[in-house]
């Protein structure tokens, strides 16, 4: 199993629009300090799953064939943008998983072209193969889903979006030896805002849920500068994300 971060960042992203602070300009001029909507690329047993689809380069990145499917988090646009266009491919149908919301983003249920939605249940594991994956209730504006994958004797979750976590996810993931946790952690310490973690809430959660290896994404543009202002803040084994970052198998 191989987890990639394909991109780290909030909905403004890194370069912030406008912002000539100098940490943007060196992200502006350094393609490797950028973030770009947060998602993920998880392959296991020669096939190939993204989680959520806010990168607008999907058809690029991906040739026709190469998707098995999309599990989604949620429907906010900078987790689903990447999907007006490839829903317009020829081909194969893509396989869309994702939490059940009556809204969806703009007209994505109406006009899905060759993507098909499969609407899920909190707490009810599915199979994607050999692959085991829980959908887990999380804490945001809209009906979010974090997952459980269970495969290759690993566990991982991958937690985003979210202010802290319901009471039955934190019971289910402490119940588990997870071995890496992916936490939404867009904000600096002591900034509380709905919808989101805090480095505070990450730590917190970092602890209650034991995992072995915590890696940070989501980031925001005040704490990506917090974080390189204070490189000693974090524990050994809570990493801060990147994108283009594989963060399984962990090195």
């Amino acid at each position: 199993m191989r987890l990639k971060l394909l991109g780290s960042g909030n909905a403004a992203g890194m370069p912030l629009y406008g912002c000539r602070c100098e940490a943007c300009d060196e992200a502006t001029a350094n393609h490797l300090l950028q973030r770009t909507p947060c998602s993920a690329q998880l392959d296991i047993g020669g096939r190939t799953y993204l989680l959520d689809a806010g990168q607008m380069n999907l058809t690029q990145r991906f040739p026709a064939g190469s998707l098995d499917g999309i599990l989604l988090t949620h429907f906010h646009v900078d987790h689903v943008q990447g999907l007006f266009h490839l829903r317009w491919g020829v081909g194969e149908e893509i396989p869309v998983y994702c939490p059940e919301d009556d809204e969806g983003c703009a007209d994505l249920y109406k006009h899905p072209g060759n993507l098909r939605f499969h609407h899920q249940q909190a707490f009810v594991p599915f199979m994607l193969n050999e692959l085991r994956v829980t959908p887990l209730s999380l804490n945001h504006s809209k009906p979010t889903f974090g997952y459980l994958f269970t495969g290759h004797n690993v566990q991982i979750a991958y937690l985003t979006d979210t202010k802290g976590l319901p009471p039955t996810t934190t019971e289910l993931l402490r119940r588990q030896q997870i071995d890496l946790m992916v936490i939404d952690c867009s904000l600096v310490p002591g900034c509380d805002r709905q919808g989101h973690n805090n480095l505070d809430d990450a730590l917190d959660l970092h602890e209650t849920i034991g995992s072995s290896h915590t890696v940070l994404t989501h980031i925001g543009h005040d704490l990506d500068i917090w974080l390189k202002a204070n490189p000693q803040a974090l524990p050994e084994n809570i990493l801060v994300g990147s994108d283009d970052q594989i963060v399984y198998p962990v090195d």
